[in-house]
């Protein structure tokens, strides 16, 4: 007689975990589709493309400005090192030179000690000699205990500029620290931006950059010479910063640089007016206090405006609500109306 075996029974749990794996697979594609590569983002509009690369480019710059800060702060810090690092060299010498003459009359001592000062009294042939060599003993201990006293005080001062050393060192580092985080968010920022831009088609990208090559171009048109600007500013260094950057349109931004041949925004006013004369801070929130605050109203060629809430954008005034800056990677060099951002302030620095 055949066995009678019971029908096998599915499990309930066994319906339940393939019903799930068939959901997570559904839920997997479903999250492709909006988060991976079989979903294609918006289309944007070339208005809306240049609306987030400027944003972008603003990001990219307030990040810059910040490297800047760290980078001066760096560069002030390093300098303060090399100074520690001189002036412990020059104290290590003198200390060097101290504790020779020192070993020198502790040898002599050595040499010519051993008897007690009364005693050499008695034995000396010379009684009036010895009392005054012995006066003279005296004196040259009173200079060996000063001799001593001024290496301890050269060793301290040595321990103390080491130590001032060490945390310049450690200070250092931390803007080292800081100097990468900026960088990679301006990277960041910039590569973001050119990803953006690659959106549009060669027509589109053609058109932006024909437009902002005509406002490169059109302060050229406007201005007849830099003279023209160079002569209502109020004093001869601010003509002579006005005529730098005039003579610096069409250059390349580059974030960091100051010259001679690509600047960012505050690089180019720091050295329109180093060529005038006149040392400037490398930030744009620090160049805004670097001179006296003058109203919209009374800017003359020369003046330093700037932009955004956070003052990361600074240009050269040049007359007839215009400027000269360095705008973001897209541009260059170029004249510009002080419409085109949000005006934070002025300052008349020279």
């Amino acid at each position: 007689m055949a066995a009678h075996r019971k029908p096998r029974q599915r499990s309930a749990g066994g319906n339940t975990a393939r019903t799930a794996w068939t959901i997570a697979l559904t839920g997997a594609a479903t999250a492709t589709g909006f988060n991976g590569t079989g979903h294609a983002e918006p289309q944007l509009t070339p208005a809306q493309v240049k609306a987030k690369v400027d944003k972008l480019y603003q990001e990219a710059e307030a990040a810059t400005e910040k490297y800047n800060g760290a980078k001066e702060q760096a560069d002030a810090g390093r300098q303060r090192i090399r100074n520690l690092q001189d002036q412990a060299a020059r104290k290590t010498e003198k200390l060097n030179a101290a504790r020779e003459a020192l070993g020198s009359m502790a040898a002599a001592q050595y040499r010519d000690g051993g008897l007690d000062p009364a005693l050499q009294l008695a034995l000396s042939e010379d009684p009036d000699r010895y009392l005054d060599g012995a006066e003279f003993a005296e004196r040259a201990g009173n200079r060996q205990a000063s001799s001593v006293a001024s290496v301890r005080k050269q060793l301290r001062e040595i321990e103390q500029l080491r130590g001032a050393a060490h945390v310049e060192l450690t200070s250092l580092k931390s803007r080292q620290a800081e100097l990468k985080r900026h960088k990679k968010t301006i990277t960041g920022k910039l590569d973001s931006a050119r990803t953006l831009l690659t959106r549009l088609t060669a027509e589109e990208q053609a058109r932006l950059d024909d437009r902002a090559t005509r406002s490169s171009t059109g302060g050229r048109d406007a201005l007849a010479s830099p003279g023209s600007a160079a002569a209502q500013a109020p004093n001869a260094r601010a003509a002579a910063a006005v005529s730098y950057a005039y003579a610096k349109l069409g250059s390349p931004y580059v974030w960091g640089a100051t010259g001679p041949n690509a600047f960012d925004c505050s690089g180019l006013t720091q050295a329109a007016y180093r060529e005038a004369g006149v040392s400037l801070p490398r930030t744009t929130y620090a160049q805004i206090d670097a001179g006296r605050r003058v109203s919209r109203s009374e800017l003359r060629p020369g003046d330093l405006v700037f932009f955004y809430s956070g003052i990361s954008h600074v240009g050269l005034y040049i007359g007839n609500g215009q400027m000269i800056h360095a705008p973001n990677p897209s541009a260059p060099v170029r004249v510009a109306p002080l419409d085109e951002m949000p005006f934070a302030g002025a300052t008349r620095v020279a």
